[in-house]
């Protein structure tokens, strides 16, 4: 078989996805992840109390109001093929889930892109990044653990800054291995990086991406009133009824390579970056957490500079969305100023699917327009009731999308499109994907062929038996000599081994089907024997042309290695706040301390300053209605932390809606009480 690629707008800078893997609520692989998408389907778990009380939760806690039994809960993230990548039980076990998912999730994008550890591209690079963990915390506090395997182990085992070399050890990558973290778009920055990479010469293939495994139990979470948590455990990204976000976990890795390498090495092109760009808000905004507006525009301008095109020509912005009022109202800010002059674009958010998964967030939506693009079909954002008034018809080019529509082609120009990430603490990323480039097909007879298949266990190859299977009887399966050289060469062999031998896909698909069924091909192949013996097999080339496709990779089917988890020193009551001080004295007392406290003022002579300049943000200021409402039972809402007066003062008033019962809790959203200090 030989290819032609058509010429489609990719300049020397451009860098090809060619592979990717990825693991989300509700969806164990990418085929579930894009059903999910284009079905429209909200995969955030509503808990039940059972649930929770067998995950360990606390009692108290769940009869709290304010309690949201909501996550983007990742099945199965316990679990873990030690053997494949050479740990002891013990050593599994201490294992931070997050190392355990992303070494997986490595393996099976290199795989996706028809490449086997350790064959890759030489000085293949690692950049990736992962959140805090439950795991991790309990291990360093574990003086038990520190004595059985180690202080330093454990710090190995766990620790993020590790995750990075550990897949380049395990997986013979001698590429550059750096572990990246800015908050919310660490898993985007890590792409920028890769790609930066790539184009510097530094390394000749690259895996990039990020893992967010907060807890592998199931969890919910108390929503605070001015927090970034969803009170209905639901999140609407650019929808008027718009009020937090909801946690979620999950992994996705994507392997890239400089385009011209990719193509000309017969890679699985699925998708091509054009240019990123990464900026900061520095002190540029209300406070530290907020984001800025300038330097969101700015990292979209530079990227699409990068790219070589004009912001004008997108037709789809996948935004961080966050369904929070004041970052989904600055996002459209953003949006509307750095794509004017474009005559539509779409827009989404895959928050509203899975929630927020932290440092994987940014892989999650870059891996959902991806997959867009294959499909060339817009996946809708969920749970919208009605969009923010600058989405409506005739306000601007942005549109929500809300239902699945098809991606129309344009003459001259591919599908293009933008995705967004944003991290507290002001990094901005920004990517500009475009559709592959077509590739066009002539197919020789490649006569009877041979087709090796191999695992761990029976039960895993009856499994990969039938997912090759369903991929040949597709409609777009690839050709069979495709096919066969990417299971010869992009496939570790493994012991439990097999084959059929097909002179076409449909053949294949068929006796793959019949093994996975118990009856193995009776036609005889020499090489093939050899195989199934366990011998190293030298298959013969198929000669020029011939490119490695997209196949179903390895089923993974470890078992659970649990998770460590914080032991608690005392229980908490939380079913009704502590009683409050009944004198007014008390009362103003202990308001007064709590301020002290929490701005880590050294006594009551500094509440004769403001709020900020105090050094008060809006993250205190959530934590300080929270303890307030908590621990005194005085709902106060967040504008008043905003207000030019001083601490002395505001205490004043908060004693006052003590005494009066005010602050009902109907508190404005964020941006308006940000736009009223501003």
């Amino acid at each position: 078989m030989t290819t032609e690629e058509v010429p489609l707008h990719h300049p020397e800078s451009a860098v090809a996805v060619v592979g990717m893997s990825g693991r989300f609520p509700g969806a164990p692989d990418l085929d579930a992840y894009w059903t999910n998408l284009r079905d429209g389907v909200c995969s955030i778990s509503t808990l039940t109390e059972s649930e929770l009380l067998a995950d360990g939760a606390d009692a108290a806690e769940l009869g709290n109001p304010a309690y949201v039994p909501a996550q983007g809960h990742l099945a199965d993230a316990d679990r873990f093929e030690a053997d494949l990548f050479g740990f002891s039980r013990t050593e599994a076990a201490a294992l931070d889930p997050q190392h355990r998912l992303l070494l997986e999730t490595a393996w099976s994008a290199l795989e996706d892109a028809g490449y086997a550890p350790p064959s890759v591209p030489h000085r293949t690079g690692v950049y990736v990044g992962g959140s805090p963990t439950e795991h991790a915390l309990a291990a360093g506090t574990d003086p038990e653990l520190a004595a059985t395997i180690g202080a330093l182990q454990v710090r190995i085992l766990t620790d993020r800054e590790f995750l990075a070399p550990w897949i380049s050890y395990r997986l013979g990558l001698d590429g550059p291995s750096m572990a990246v973290q800015t908050a919310c778009s660490t898993s985007l920055t890590t792409v920028h990086l890769a790609v930066q990479a790539l184009l510097l010469g530094e390394c000749d293939a690259a895996l990039a991406g990020g893992v967010a495994i907060g807890s592998v139990r199931r969890q919910g979470y108390v929503h605070y009133q001015g927090g970034i948590f969803s009170a209905d455990g639901r999140c609407r990204p650019f929808d008027e009824q718009a009020a937090g976000t909801v946690p979620g976990s999950g992994v996705g890795v994507l392997v890239l390579r400089r385009l011209s390498d990719a193509l000309a090495d017969g890679d699985p092109v699925r998708a091509v970056i054009r240019g990123t760009a990464v900026t900061n808000d520095g002190s540029g905004k209300v406070g530290f957490t907020a984001p800025g507006v300038d330097q969101q525009i700015a990292a979209v301008s530079e990227a699409w500079a990068a790219a070589g095109l004009d912001p004008s020509t997108a037709q789809y912005l996948e935004a961080h969305g966050t369904g929070t009022a004041l970052g989904d109202r600055i996002e459209l800010e953003v949006a509307a100023r750095a794509f004017a002059g474009a005559p539509d674009i779409g827009i989404g958010s895959v928050k509203s699917n899975i929630g927020h998964t932290d440092t994987a967030a940014g892989a999650a939506a870059l891996i959902k327009t991806i997959l867009m693009l294959e499909h060339a079909t817009l996946a809708p954002t969920v749970n919208v009731t009605s969009p923010v008034a600058g989405l409506r018809a005739g306000a601007s080019p942005l549109r929500l999308v809300t239902e699945t529509e098809d991606w129309p082609n344009r003459a001259g120009l591919p599908r293009l499109a933008g995705v967004t990430s944003v991290g507290i603490g002001g990094t901005n990323v920004h990517v500009v994907l475009q559709e592959a480039p077509e590739r066009r097909a002539r197919t020789a007879a490649a006569g009877p062929t041979v087709l090796p298949l191999s695992a761990r266990t029976e039960g895993q190859l009856i499994l990969l038996a039938e997912r090759l299977a369903t991929r040949l009887a597709a409609a777009d399966a690839p050709s069979l000599a495709d096919v066969s050289h990417t299971l010869r060469t992009g496939r570790v062999a493994l012991p439990v081994r097999a084959y059929v031998v097909a002179a076409d896909v449909r053949e294949a698909a068929g006796k793959l089907t019949a093994l996975a069924a118990g009856r193995p091909d009776p036609t005889i192949d020499v090489l093939g024997e050899a195989w199934l013996r366990g011998e190293e097999v030298s298959w013969p080339a198929f000669g020029d042309g011939v490119r490695r496709v997209s196949l179903p990779t390895y089923p993974f089917a470890g078992e659970s290695f649990g998770a460590l988890t914080p032991r608690r020193t005392a229980t908490r009551e939380q079913a009704a706040p502590e009683p409050a001080p009944t004198t007014e004295d008390g009362l103003a007392a202990t308001v007064s301390a709590l301020v002290i406290e929490a701005l880590d003022l050294t006594s009551v002579a500094d509440l004769a300053q403001t709020y900020f300049e105090a050094g008060g943000d809006s993250l205190t200021a959530v934590h300080l209605a929270g303890r307030l409402r908590d621990e005194l039972g005085i709902d106060v809402p967040i504008q008043l932390f905003l207000e030019p007066i001083t601490l002395r003062d505001m205490a004043a008033r908060v004693c006052e809606m003590k005494r009066h019962g005010e602050g009902d809790g109907l508190l404005d959203d964020l941006l308006s009480e940000f736009e009223a200090e501003v």
